[in-house]
């Protein structure tokens, strides 16, 4: 043990890219902290570097695994690579830092198949010059980046044009002959197993990634001290070594951590294994149905009186109709990513977001079923000298209610679905098992996350077809 029980009831939140390497890092830091006496909460699957980067530059989180190259060119966009103290001189004030590095670089790089490498005559990245034909397939992030492919191609005139995948799928592109370039991080498990070549970067053009641990300057001195005990304590095989036991070995990142602290003697004993998978499942549930119910009970509060309102006054109603629509147009994702600047990451911009697209269905619903009663009730009404209020309380409320439901219905069914999205800004639910999942390329993990939230979607289904023939009026039935 590193430090003693002064670190009691201390909380630090760890944060982690959604990549193999990221997890397994964040996990040992995350371990090796609650093995010195701190609580630590995770929030794992924070989409790409400037989720993570505002994240931890607001607060919500305290440290994550990081690379230098990374922090030079995309967070601090220097012109060159920085070593540790000049990094730290130029985030001092921004009030983070950076730890001494853990001992690997995972550096940027082109694979390509062994097999096609030989037959083509390819062996360093400017070999790729002379077959404008090659298929390549780079990460989304990879191809934005400023030490990516943009400036890569004009560093080595490569006229290619890449299409984007997810890092973890295009392995699988790679081995089905769908594309024959995509990029890589040097010590990624599946380059062995895949027989994959690394071309070499003749021109240099990929600055050192070393991975140390990236946290806020107030983290607490005994956690910041607790960390230092990675410094130079991974190898790169050692790194690949473990990114290869997840991916291929079928351990989790766990398991994969406990083992490198206990063989490293950072920690007496390994972390207790769960081999229940139950209780983190149902955690997960809850967590989904919080985010989905809390938006859906938002979005009736307003989206109901605001039919009502364009029911009484169908002038604008066109116009509003058209702009609750226009939301629906706007990738899941892209929203997601609007409000992280506004309100963080976390369940707020996941609510916000899933409270959004619940507006149209229900505005649509309420407006268009208040809409269509038959005229000759209204006129009734109107004659047995009802106002506005109590034609609405007792008869048009009533009628369009079986409108209403099915809105509604409809609106909780796509926010299940939608919800799985809110694991790639830490807002938790059955969608990290599935972004976890498409990181490992592995099957069995989403379909962990995929089956319940579809179980969910058909039980709400069926609940909402016991509400709507409870609410239907009897002369309706």
């Amino acid at each position: 043990m590193l430090v003693s029980a002064f670190a009691q009831a201390q909380n630090v939140t760890v944060g982690a890219k959604h990549f193999t390497e990221g997890y397994i890092l964040s996990e040992i830091m995350a371990q090796l902290l609650e093995a010195n006496g701190f609580t630590v909460d995770r929030k794992y699957n924070l989409g790409g570097t400037m989720v993570c980067y505002k994240a931890l530059e607001r607060g919500e989180i305290d440290v994550y695994p990081e690379y230098t190259g990374t922090l030079s060119f995309e967070i601090l966009a220097a012109a060159k690579n920085l070593s540790v103290n000049d990094i730290n001189a130029q985030l001092k004030t921004q009030k983070l830092a950076i730890a001494q590095p853990y001992g690997f670089s995972n550096t940027y790089a082109l694979v390509v198949p062994d097999k096609w490498s030989r037959e083509k005559g390819v062996r360093n990245i400017s070999d790729l010059q002379s077959h404008p034909e090659a298929k390549i397939g780079l990460s989304y992030e990879f191809l934005k980046r400023q030490d990516g492919w943009e400036n890569l191609a004009k560093a080595y005139t490569l006229l290619q044009t890449p299409v984007g995948l997810e890092h973890g799928l295009a392995y699988s592109a790679l081995v089905e002959n769908k594309i024959e370039v995509t990029d890589a991080y040097s010590t990624d498990g599946e380059i062995v197993k895949h027989h994959l070549v690394v071309l070499n970067d003749d021109q240099k053009f990929f600055p050192d990634y070393l991975a140390t641990s990236f946290f806020r300057e107030d983290l607490d001195p005994k956690a910041q001290k607790v960390l230092e005990a990675l410094t130079e304590t991974i190898t790169p095989s050692e790194m690949q070594a473990m990114n290869a036991a997840v991916l291929f070995e079928k351990k989790n990142f766990q398991q994969v951590a406990a083992g490198f602290l206990k063989d490293k003697k950072l920690v007496n004993d390994a972390a207790a294994e769960n081999t229940s998978i139950v209780p983190d499942l149902l955690v997960k549930t809850g967590v989904h149905l919080r985010l989905t119910f809390i938006s859906l009970l938002l979005a009736m509060l307003v989206a109901i009186p605001l039919g009502i309102v364009l029911y009484w006054n169908p002038v604008p109603a066109r116009y509003v109709l058209y702009a609750v629509g226009l939301l629906q147009t706007i990738p899941s994702i892209a929203l997601l990513a609007i409000f992280i600047p506004l309100t963080g990451i976390g369940e707020v911009p996941a609510v916000a977001a899933l409270f959004l697209y619940a507006l149209l269905p229900m505005v649509r619903n309420t407006y268009t079923g208040l809409q269509g009663i038959d005229p000759v009730l209204k006129k009734v009404a109107v004659g047995m000298g009802m106002n506005k209020t109590q034609r609405m309380k007792m008869l048009e409320l009533p009628l369009a209610m079986p409108f209403i439901l099915s809105g509604i219905r409809t609106a909780a069914v796509i926010s299940v679905g939608t919800a799985t999205l809110a694991a790639f800004i830490g807002a938790g639910g059955l969608g990290e098992y599935i972004v976890t999942g498409l990181a490992l390329n592995n099957t069995s993990l989403i379909l962990r996350g995929a089956i319940p939230a579809a179980v969910l979607a058909i039980a709400i289904e069926m609940l909402f077809e016991v509400i709507e023939q409870i609410a239907k009026p009897k002369y309706l039935k």
